[in-house]
């Protein structure tokens, strides 16, 4: 099998491939073939790592083309990691190269013992367009060979390294495709950090479909808003807050659909939405399964708000209590996922013991499926507050907080308590007519049972989330010190 882009310019040549710079697929084609040359003249070759620490770009989408060309691993970086960030992961990987671009190159130079190139002029990295193109051979890709090393946001323990396979990402773009369905006029606008598998995924997704992707750096509401009428985008991947920034500044375009993903939507947020006829599919995904698991469908959300619909085809979600025993619909449990989009394991080895079951991977997420196998997502086990021998869901104190008309956005933690071993602590965004605490308190009484109520209360003006959309719980601890 030859790289995807390879096939793709051989069956529709003139196709357009990224909308916002006017590329035909037979031209993207020409671009990583340059650049597959030059990556080779610089040391990169089969079964090597290249390393890429760069925003999200139209250079980073035509980097994980020429990876696969060479018959390399793709390994992201988060362009904001600190240099010794940079070097951990660089350790755990052994690239042949890093690229970076003028925003990164300070970082990766302080980082990294390998060399270094990059995408954009530069005086101490080299430049990629000064490197001649060198001969390569072309690898004969194989189902299991491994595609991308992505690493995990780390919110909850040191980041992993996931491994995905060429098989994992092509069963996810499939059973993507089944759940959503595809016109041969759409364009997927990409706005989230290529890092993450939500930005990454409709890189190769577009190719495998035939569709164009539209590429924007950042996120800017109005700026965002511009830039998808201006490529005729049909949908695009959004995290819950960016959403919420839409809706605030204008009309969004006509779209197929949004997929939300990265946290839970509110239900005001996604009733809000609706009113305004934007298609919401929420979905729920993991890393480890190369993005979706579980997606509903626009129609689905406004008739079962909450929901994150059915396993996609392919995928296996089983929920299990605490022994590891299957659990009756809806009763909440840890949730298992099997199924070849997930991931063969982590780059540690303990990682992966730990992870696996028979019942599949052990995700650390809580939920349930109604009868008709629909599936409810309730936080993260290891996000379960403790209080007085009495458990707390965060998400239920937030979906609560959320529900008073002057609060925009809250999440929950628990701080370390001497007598109840933990309490519960919210931090509130507040919109409209700020509420006070004591107002705040009093909605809480009529809603939740006492040990479930926030003995503590802050306000900020936005809540820390990581870049998919996840809450950074120890930035919100950190609030309350």
């Amino acid at each position: 099998m030859r790289d995807w882009l390879a096939h793709r310019a051989d069956a529709t040549p003139e196709a357009t491939a990224l909308a916002t710079a006017g590329v035909s697929y037979r031209e993207l084609d020409e671009r990583v073939e340059t650049l597959a040359g030059q990556l080779a003249a610089e040391g990169v070759g089969v079964d090597d790592a290249l390393a890429v620490c760069l925003e999200t770009r139209v250079a980073f989408a035509e980097l994980a083309h020429a990876a696969q060309r060479l018959g390399a691993v793709l390994v992201p970086l988060d362009p904001e990691l600190t240099p010794s960030g940079v070097r951990d992961r660089l350790d755990r990987v052994d690239p042949a190269v890093v690229v970076c671009g003028s925003d990164t190159e300070a970082t990766v130079l302080d980082a990294a013992d390998e060399p270094v190139v990059s995408v954009d002029g530069s005086s101490r990295a080299t430049p990629i367009e000064t490197v001649s193109p060198e001969p390569f051979d072309l690898p004969e890709w194989e189902k299991n060979d491994p595609l991308i090393v992505m690493f995990t946001s780390g919110t909850t323990g040191e980041p992993k390294g996931v491994l995905l396979t060429l098989s994992n990402v092509l069963a996810s773009a499939v059973a993507s495709a089944f759940r959503l369905g595809l016109r041969p006029d759409d364009c997927w606008h990409v706005v989230l950090p290529m890092h993450h598998m939500g930005g990454l995924a409709p890189v190769y997704r577009s190719v495998l479909y035939g569709t164009a992707v539209s590429i924007q750096s950042t996120f800017e509401p109005e700026a965002t808003l511009t830039a998808m009428r201006d490529a005729g985008a049909t949908c695009v991947s959004l995290v819950p807050t960016m959403l919420g920034r839409l809706l605030d500044v204008g009309s969004i375009p006509d779209l197929r659909y949004v997929l939300l993903g990265g946290a839970p939507c509110p239900p005001e947020l996604l009733e809000r939405a609706h009113d305004r006829g934007v298609p919401v599919a929420p979905t729920y995904g993991m890393t480890e399964a190369a993005s979706q698991i579980a997606t509903a469908r626009p129609e689905e959300a406004r008739r079962h708000p909450g929901t994150v619909g059915n396993p996609l085809m392919f995928a296996s979600v089983t929920v299990v209590d605490d022994a590891g025993a299957p659990c009756e619909p809806g009763e909440v449990g840890e949730l298992l996922v099997s199924g070849p989009m997930v991931t063969v394991g982590y780059l540690e080895e303990d990682a992966t013991e730990a992870a696996f079951t028979n019942g599949g991977i052990r995700t650390g997420d809580l939920g349930y499926r109604d009868d008709a196998g629909r599936l409810w997502i309730r936080g993260r086990a290891d996000e379960r507050i403790i209080t007085g021998g009495e458990t707390v869901d965060p998400t239920e104190i937030a979906a609560a907080l959320s529900a008073h008309d002057g609060v925009g956005d809250a999440a929950v933690v628990g701080l370390e308590d001497d007598e109840w071993g933990e309490t519960v602590a919210a931090l509130v965004v507040t919109e409209n007519e700020p509420p006070t605490t004591e107002e705040l308190l009093e909605h809480c009484r009529s809603r939740l049972p006492k040990y479930k109520r926030p003995r503590t209360i802050a306000f900020a003006e936005e809540i820390p989330r990581t870049a998919s959309g996840t809450v950074d719980r120890d930035a919100v601890r950190a609030a309350f010190d």
